[in-house]
């Protein structure tokens, strides 16, 4: 842990003091649980064991030496009890003091003056956390794939068979034989000679079914025309 804490020492700061106390907080510090700052009271004269806070993500920790810095006290407070911290400078240092929500006060005196403020900065972070949550953003969770579940059945498509159509260049081709009382003469071109026997009212009627067809969609527009103009050379 003490490496971890090298980013926090200062001049002011004894290492052996911090090296007792973090070998101390190894069994007490939470999962989850970091230190923040440490701060070592420095009295004027005699500061053979002296006080120590703790500041940690989740807590603040009074360390007091005991039985002639044999043992030591621990005394903590969970942030969320913290109801204030203050900070006063003086001329042999400053005295860091914060408030419970039970209306009790704790104060640790001569500490070096920036280990005091660094102490109320932190402290002034952490309550600012409580007041003012992170709200993180959640992440959509991700389907879980599917574990012995049965494998869907799939019906098979059905196989549609393609027939190669056959393309119709010309709409005479499919013109009946028989239909409303005519013959087409391009399907049966000998028939054709025989327009000359044929009285004109029998053309115009004929010309009249060419007609029909052309307007039905059965044949085409050059199709018509030469029919129309062969049958006006018989009348």
């Amino acid at each position: 842990m003490l490496d971890n804490l090298k980013k926090i020492l200062n001049e002011d700061q004894d290492p052996k003091a911090i090296e007792k106390i973090t070998a101390k907080l190894d069994n007490l510090l939470m999962s989850n649980e970091e230190v923040g700052y440490i701060a070592v009271q420095k009295k004027p004269a005699v500061n053979i064991f002296p006080d120590s806070i703790v500041v940690t993500n989740k807590r603040i920790i009074l360390c007091k030496p005991k039985n002639l810095g044999l043992s030591m006290e621990f005394i903590d407070y969970d942030w969320d009890d913290i109801e204030a911290s203050f900070v006063k400078e003086g001329i042999l240092g400053a005295d860091f003091t914060f408030s419970t929500k039970s209306d009790l006060t704790h104060t640790v005196d001569y500490l070096p003056k920036n280990q005091a403020r660094k102490l109320y900065t932190f402290a002034k972070e952490q309550l600012d956390l409580l007041k003012h949550p992170k709200v993180e953003t959640p992440v959509a969770e991700q389907p879980k794939p599917f574990e012995d579940a049965e494998t869907p059945i799939v019906a098979e498509a059905e196989i549609i068979e393609e027939v190669a159509t056959e393309e119709v260049t010309s709409f005479a081709e499919i013109i009946p034989v028989e239909q409303s009382g005519y013959r087409d003469e391009k399907q049966f071109p000998d028939d054709r000679s025989g327009l000359a026997e044929l009285s004109q009212d029998e053309l115009f009627e004929k010309l009249q079914n060419y007609k029909k067809l052309l307007d039905n969609g059965l044949i085409l527009q050059g199709e018509y025309d030469a029919l129309k103009k062969e049958i006006l050379s018989h009348m």
